[in-house]
């Protein structure tokens, strides 16, 4: 059980300190009050103490990428454990559970982004969430089920196939989701019933929740798609506008940023950003004003301060599970597009003329990003809590602090009287960036007294990582991991040859073959990296040194002896090898999804093609060794038919890729 603040103390003080927070209701969105991520909160802190902000409180939670919501000192999130998946409610002055509600069982537990992804809403006397399988749910503030609605499974909505992520937008008694179905691309519910109040469209929704605006006094909401952005009618659902934004696959998790009239959207894949102008008079309309390579946004959205834009530039494809996403935290020019200082990238600073020290200056990182008082409040993807001026000429940053190392995580904070809340995928931290009696008075957990862990990257031992985490193998990386299999197979046999003619006495049979197990399996482990360098290209060879387990542990079997002929000796290095493999198995699964390797751990399902060669094997090798005494055809017999239980073993997988990504792109 973790120290915190004792809760008359935190009361007391709260309401007695000189915090000038603005009278607001709290942060009652992931975007808070104005779906903007900018609090109109002021007397925050110009630096914090060496040690760090007070710690409020800490709690674990579980699994999930969901922010924060808060209001009326009670904070709302959601996570899962084994369990299920839950709503859960805090006391926003210690932590400590208000109530729980269970809605559903845990979402991919052993998957690469398991838990909840979505933040719920906080709306009049209600808490509205969303579930990673589409449905949303009200709730009253004591937790008590309101309403629900399968949305996704009512409407079949497409283009969230990872995870339905969106919270729900409230607005004028309406939810408002992206469900991507025929005829409810968009669908807007009664906050209190729950009922259809409008459903529009036919696009494929995404992972960008509804942004609702008003434009030359008409209320619209935009809908930010896989492969549209559109314009509604708030009360009644018309599509008024829509421009095409892209072809193919394509996602969109960055929020939108709207300044009437200019609409500001970035893009995944490092498309950069754009801006347009929205009309409502004389049939509404969006006109793009500028496009810009700087700033794509993946799962980390950008603010807006008096005119320029702070956010991550992501510098690849897509954000990092397993390590620090590459890229840089840049300020631009709301209007123009322009740069206006970037932080991060060394190359590009030198390239710019700018006095920063590139050495020197401290580098933000992936960060998600509120804004208020004047500065930015960034929490990066290795869990460092970061305070910098909102300054449109440079990067200043005032403190740092490390609330949540450990792991990655996406989540952006909320602010409430000066309370900040910060969450990774397992834990929650509150702390105090307020100035005034409570930030000198409170007898508060230090930043030293969180639990801490240390982000790895393992990325190194793949040599050249995927550029797509989820995407399936092409053709040719599929031929070029089956030959550089083929390959290391071929090394290992020479290997064996030439130990055997080299060694007095010569190796037997057996001793070869264990041999032959021995580097073939090493060599699948470590060729592939530097494979991969010369290449320039990602070369999988993890797959080999599981077959060489698998065929291993067949031979020891006892098939290929009679089963009153076989010693204690040789029943304990078959049960052996047999726990080896297992383990073999296990340690590459958990390997592959700690590198975000997704569709690899279908190699786990190729062994059965590979049985009936193995057994030939087997079967011919002990009839060889009745009849002859010639060692050197029996083991290229037995290497002949290893590769082809490889070629059979690898076939069978990649069927089952090919098969796999086929459907899904159907």
């Amino acid at each position: 059980m973790y120290q915190t603040a004792p809760t008359a103390l935190l009361i007391i003080l709260l309401v007695a300190c000189n915090v000038s927070a603005a009278e607001s209701g709290g942060w009652p969105h992931i975007r808070g009050e104005n779906y903007d991520g900018v609090s109109t909160e002021t007397g925050l802190a110009n630096e914090w103490p060496v040690q760090g902000p007070p710690v409020l409180w800490v709690k674990e939670l579980g699994q999930g990428y969901s922010s924060i919501v808060v209001r009326n000192d009670r904070a709302y999130t959601q996570y899962q454990t084994l369990a299920g998946q839950f709503v859960l409610c805090m006391n926003a002055l210690t932590g400590e559970t208000v109530w729980s509600y269970r809605y559903d069982w845990p979402f991919e537990t052993t998957g690469l982004y398991p838990g909840p992804f979505s933040t719920p809403t906080l709306s009049e006397d209600h808490v509205y969430f969303t579930t990673p399988a589409g449905d949303v749910a009200c709730l009253t503030l004591s937790g008590r089920l309101v309403w629900s609605r399968e949305l996704k499974k009512e409407f079949d909505g497409q283009g969230t196939d990872f995870g339905y992520a969106c919270s729900p937008t409230v607005m004028d008694g309406k939810v408002i989701l992206p469900v991507g179905g025929r005829g409810a691309s968009i669908v807007a519910l009664d906050a209190v019933s729950g009922d259809i109040v409008w459903k529009t469209g036919d696009e494929p929704a995404s992972y960008t929740p509804i942004l609702p605006i008003t434009i030359e006094g008409q209320s619209q909401v935009v809908g930010y798609l896989q492969h549209d952005m559109v314009g509604c009618d708030l009360n009644t659902g018309k599509q008024l506008w829509k421009k095409t934004l892209s072809r193919g696959y394509d996602e969109h998790s960055a929020w939108p940023i709207y300044r009437e009239p200019m609409l500001w959207t970035s893009a995944p894949f490092q498309a950069g950003s754009h801006l347009w102008k929205l009309t409502a008079a004389g049939g509404s309309s969006c006109q793009e004003i500028w496009q810009s390579d700087l700033m794509s946004n993946d799962v980390s959205s950008s603010v807006l301060v008096d005119g320029t834009i702070y956010g991550f530039d992501l510098a690849e494809a897509q954000s990092k599970a397993h390590r620090p996403s590459r890229g840089a935290f840049r300020a631009i020019d709301f209007l123009t597009g322009d740069e206006r200082w970037v932080n991060g990238d060394a190359e590009i600073r030198r390239s710019t003329d700018q006095a920063t020290d590139v050495d020197t200056e401290p580098v933000v990182g992936h960060a998600s990003v509120i804004a208020a008082d004047g500065k930015l409040i960034l929490l990066n993807d290795l869990g460092d809590l970061i305070l910098a001026q909102a300054n449109p000429n440079q990067y200043i940053e005032l403190a740092r602090a490390r609330v949540l190392g450990g792991e990655i995580g996406w989540s952006t904070p909320a602010l409430d009287n000066g309370r900040l809340f910060v969450r990774n995928r397992s834990r929650a931290v509150c702390v105090y960036v307020g100035t005034g009696k409570l930030a000198a008075s409170i007898d508060a957990m230090s930043i030293e007294d969180l639990p801490q862990g240390t982000v790895r990257d393992y990325s190194r031992f793949l040599g050249v990582e995927p550029e797509y985490a989820m995407d399936a193998p092409t053709r040719r990386w599929l031929w070029n991991w089956y030959f550089v299999g083929v390959g290391i197979l071929s090394v290992a046999g020479l290997s064996v040859l030439v130990a055997r003619f080299a060694t007095r006495p010569k190796l037997s049979t057996n001793r070869c073959r264990s041999l032959f197990v021995v580097i073939a399996f090493v060599l699948g482990l470590i060729v592939g990296p530097p494979t991969s360098l010369l290449a320039h290209d990602f070369i999988f060879t993890w797959p080999l040194s599981l077959f060489i387990v698998f065929a291993a542990a067949i031979q020891q079997s006892d098939l290929s002896r009679k089963s009153s002929g076989k010693s204690h000796a040789q029943t304990r290095i078959s049960r052996m090898v047999a726990l080896v493999f297992l383990l073999t198995c296990a340690a590459y699964f958990v390997g592959c999804r700690r590198l975000s390797l997704v569709t690899q751990w279908t190699f786990l399902c190729g062994f059965p093609a590979a049985v009936p060669a193995l057994l030939v094997d087997r079967y011919v090798r002990g009839r060889l060794m009745d009849v002859s005494h010639d060692k050197v055809a029996i083991l290229v017999c037995s290497w002949i038919l290893a590769q082809l239980a490889f070629a059979m073993y690898f076939a069978l997988t990649a069927a089952l890729l090919v098969m796999k990504y086929e459907l899904l792109d159907q």
